[in-house]
């Protein structure tokens, strides 16, 4: 049987009309997929404002490693902080300690420091007469253990020089033998020479020296210079 056969324009025309029918079809099929699940269509979008990725200071999405950076970077910063108090505390212990150590020191210093010698007594001042003479040489008798008193020196001297530290006697039996008997209580050389007393002038004249070798003579010869009552 013979085909019947369309021309080539007809055929070209059907085929297009049939795409278009296609697309269209197509197109239907979508927008009722799209109304019938609009939970579905919600869903990717809600999702994806969950799992917005951070961004770094540029703008770009923060990566898997760039943010271990940072977490290292706080982990960091946060180890050198507590170090740097760590150590802040420590100097301040440190100080402490070393303030302690010194005020110890010190205080040892002034406790082993030896303590200052006392101030020596300033001397004895006497009169330059008969009783400073007497006074001085009651002193110096107390500190060598000579006996006598006050009254017992004045008395004698008064007797034998009447208180004249130059007297000199020219007539008696020493005075003849060459050895005249001198001073306040008329002794003579080779006594005074005998019972000196440290500590005084070796002058015969001396008012002291000669109170104090007398007394030292009549202790030695009477007991003491209270006892004598007459020449000796």
């Amino acid at each position: 049987m013979p085909r019947f056969s369309l021309p080539r324009t007809a055929r070209l025309s059907r085929t297009h009309k049939i795409s278009a029918a296609l697309v269209a079809s197509a197109s239907c099929a979508a927008a009722l997929a799209m109304t019938a699940a609009p939970s579905n269509a919600a869903a990717p979008a809600a999702h994806a404002s969950a799992t917005v990725k951070p961004v770094s200071a540029n703008g770009l999405p923060v990566m898997a490693k760039d943010k271990a950076a940072t977490e290292q970077d706080h982990v960091v910063t946060a180890s050198v902080a507590d170090h740097l108090k760590v150590t802040a505390v420590d100097k301040q212990g440190h100080a402490a300690q070393q303030a302690a150590d010194r005020s110890a020191e010190r205080a040892e210093i002034v406790k082993e420091a030896p303590k200052a010698a006392p101030k020596a007594a300033a001397p004895k001042q006497y009169t330059d007469n008969l009783d400073g003479w007497i006074r001085e040489s009651l002193d110096i008798m107390k500190s060598k253990g000579i006996p006598g008193s006050y009254e017992g020196l004045h008395r004698n001297i008064m007797r034998e020089s009447s208180g004249n530290p130059h007297a000199i006697n020219d007539w008696d039996i020493n005075a003849r033998n060459g050895i005249p008997s001198k001073g306040l209580l008329q002794v003579i050389q080779p006594t005074f020479n005998t019972y000196h007393v440290s500590g005084t002038p070796h002058n015969l004249y001396d008012p002291v020296a000669n109170i104090t070798a007398a007394a030292n003579y009549a202790a030695h010869r009477y007991g003491s210079i209270d006892n004598v009552n007459s020449a000796y």
